[in-house]
């Protein structure tokens, strides 16, 4: 058991840096046109993430791998229950990355809109969708004795699932809100610090809702503690906003929503997929595993290739650390900027 304990736990992490940076990334998509305005503003939101925004979700895929192979069963259910919304989840991120590389290969404003449109639907249609696919795993679905899912897909547009993608998506506004704060200058920075203090309170009262909501359906105490840590840190990232410490204040928005997810696994724990028809059909870190000899050859590789992951994504953002203005961005994606110490110019 200690094995799928281990595996739970690094699986968890997985999705908590998935959605601590790929939050982020999520939240600049979405706030495209609201922060960006102009062709230029949206052009430096674009270079804030163009060096990082694929190697965030190489966390997804670790984490989908490794659920694959640590839980195959867990994998199964949840695929087969979640598919048209998964499929939906894979279309728009596949829109999402073609959006960012094309849209600068065109030169006409058409050309560059409708990728951005493309930009922003799929940045807000992702954290809803997994705001809901999560809220279903912690509140349950109608698995039968053979683990198999036997609801619709309206069974997943619950009142609770429904609540949890609308603060999943407040969160990542507020979370992209701060990290634009935080990597641009002058009147591109204005706008995402106003933007974020008018948002933060709609996202630290929605998210203190599902957290107590949660607590009611799933438990234990120790998820409503860490949940309602999460609501703390995230009015601590409003109030640090305000007085313009930006880089504290993204810290604790990254650890707002790191422990909100932390939550929502130690509110299913030990189950990896609550059954709702009966507690005896839920999938388990036992019931759900894989064998032995395949936890354990999968704990060598990590143990050899996780560290260089997180070495180079660790180095990526060192190198592309400086704040972005519309003084770095070409008058033309192909020309040199006047400044250009770290743009992508997409």
């Amino acid at each position: 058991m200690f094995l799928n304990n281990l595996w739970f736990v690094l699986i968890a992490l997985l999705w908590i840096g998935y959605f601590v940076l790929e939050g982020f990334d999520f939240g600049v998509g979405a706030l495209l046109r609201i922060v960006g305005r102009k062709e230029k503003g949206r052009r430096v939101l674009i270079n804030t993430i163009g060096p990082v925004w694929d190697g965030n979700e190489v966390w997804l895929l670790t984490a989908g791998g490794a659920t694959f192979a640590a839980f195959p069963e867990w994998y199964a259910s949840m695929f087969s229950g979640f598919y048209l919304a998964l499929l939906v989840i894979l279309v728009c991120l596949i829109g999402r990355g073609v959006a960012f590389e094309y849209r600068g290969k065109g030169s006409t404003d058409t050309w560059r809109a409708r990728w951005d449109w493309t930009i922003l639907i799929s940045s807000w249609a992702l954290p809803v969708l997994w705001g809901v696919a999560f809220g279903n795993v912690v509140r349950g679905v109608p698995l039968d004795a053979d683990h198999e899912y036997v609801g619709t897909f309206l069974d997943l547009l619950n009142p609770f699932a429904l609540l949890m993608g609308v603060t999943v998506l407040l969160l990542v506004l507020t979370h992209g809100g701060v990290y634009l704060s935080l990597k641009t200058t002058a009147q591109v920075r204005d706008r995402a610090q106003a933007f974020t203090l008018r948002l933060a309170p709609f996202a630290i009262a929605a998210m203190a809702v599902a957290v107590v909501w949660q607590y009611l359906i799933r438990g234990p105490v120790l998820s409503l503690a860490v949940g309602l840590a999460a609501v703390v840190a995230l009015a601590v990232a409003w109030a640090l906003t305000r007085v313009s410490r930006d880089g504290w204040a993204f810290v604790l928005s990254a650890l707002s929503t790191g422990l909100l997810v932390t939550s929502w696994f130690l509110a299913i724990y030990p189950n990896v997929l609550p059954s709702t028809l009966d507690p005896a059909w839920s999938l388990t870190i036992e019931n759900a595993a894989s064998t032995p000899y395949t936890l354990t050859l999968m704990s060598w590789v990590a143990i050899a290739f996780v560290p260089l992951v997180v070495g180079y994504q660790a180095w990526s953002y060192w190198v592309f650390r400086k704040r972005i203005s519309v003084r770095h961005i070409p008058d033309s994606p192909g020309a040199t900027a006047q400044e250009s110490p770290q743009t992508s110019s997409r």
